[in-house]
């Protein structure tokens, strides 16, 4: 099933469920007011709220109502935490070769993770705001994960079950900034900007074969400035996949219902599937060319993020933000 978050005034959006096709919409308060609530109590929750869905594919839910993607808040518009792995490890190599440095060795037996600003998440089509263009404002297409609640030490097969939503998301990198700030060896703070997810979250099933329980084989296409900026393939060189990412999350703590964990920028080693960054095609333009040549997002450039069943039919939504000049 697929589901949102519809503004309504308040910080958590209330619940709704989103017709296949992504035309139709019914309101879900009376089963939870909001998707985290509906998250906390899955177990009683799902079944109702799948039945909603099938009654609104079939044209038979009372109150149906058109779905418009630019009146949603991101499927939570808030999470009590937020993880964000790197998973796809020709991003980081790509962009360390640039930089003359190499990929430790480490980074093949235990993910990067960092854990990032969720207070708020900015909506789908909503404006991006950053301050200057100096900061070097990039995207980061990836896929993410909602988990119920997690135990400690939860192993990779066992956190298969934990999976229990799949959503797309921009995460917005200053690009500028963030060398200084990992440079004092305490993390990302102000090198990340704000995060926007796509406008519905749907259950693993409605991803059919393209879901093995632990990773999406669909490409994710990008457009930056109306081009395409590519399309990688999301099941092809993720070196950890979501099972394995939200165990090492768990190694120490246990993670609490309606954590959201991302996969990192989707990359591929083949770079004949173009980027879900801009900072992955400036590094290879220095490397084949000697300097970058693509700039960062520019005030009034449009994002894209987008992916399509194997019929072209769009599954989470448009992730469609413009970068503003934020105005204070």
């Amino acid at each position: 099933m697929k589901l949102a978050s519809l503004k309504n005034g308040t910080r958590d959006g209330a619940l709704i469920v989103v017709s296949r096709d992504l035309t139709r919409a019914v309101a879900a308060s009376d089963i939870a007011p909001t998707l985290q609530a509906a998250i906390e109590d899955w177990a009683l929750a799902e079944p109702r709220l799948k039945a909603r869905y099938d009654e609104l594919n079939a044209g038979a839910a009372s109150g149906a109502f058109a779905f418009e993607q630019n009146k949603v808040a991101s499927p939570l518009p808030r999470a009590y935490q937020w993880l964000d792995g790197s998973a796809y490890l020709s991003h980081v190599e790509l962009v360390r070769k640039a930089r003359g440095v190499d990929m430790a060795p480490s980074f093949l037996e235990d993910p990067l993770m960092y854990q990032g600003s969720s207070d708020y998440f900015t909506g789908p089509q909503d404006p991006v705001f950053v301050a200057t263009e100096d900061w070097g404002a990039d995207l980061e297409a990836e896929i993410a994960v909602i988990t119920d609640d997690v135990p400690m030490l939860t192993t990779p097969e066992a956190a298969k079950s934990h999976i229990k939503l799949v959503m797309l998301l921009n995460d917005i990198s200053l690009r500028h900034v963030i060398p200084a700030e990992l440079n004092k060896g305490f993390g990302f703070v102000n090198g990340k900007g704000v995060t926007a997810f796509s406008p519905v979250a749907v259950t693993p099933d409605e991803l059919g074969a393209a879901w093995d329980g632990v990773k999406v084989s669909l490409p994710l296409t990008v457009h930056v400035r109306n081009e395409k900026l590519g399309a990688p393939l999301a099941g092809v060189d993720m070196y950890f996949n979501f099972a394995q990412l939200i165990a090492h999350a768990a190694k120490t703590r246990s993670l609490g219902a309606g954590t959201v964990l991302g996969s990192g920028t989707v990359s591929n080693h083949d770079r004949s599937n173009g980027f879900c960054c801009i900072s992955e095609k400036r590094a290879l333009e220095t490397v084949e060319q000697g300097k970058p040549v693509t700039p960062f997002f520019r005030f009034g450039d449009h994002v894209r993020v987008e992916m399509f069943d194997a019929q072209g039919e769009s599954i989470f939504g448009a992730i469609d933000n413009e970068i503003k000049k934020y105005q204070g």
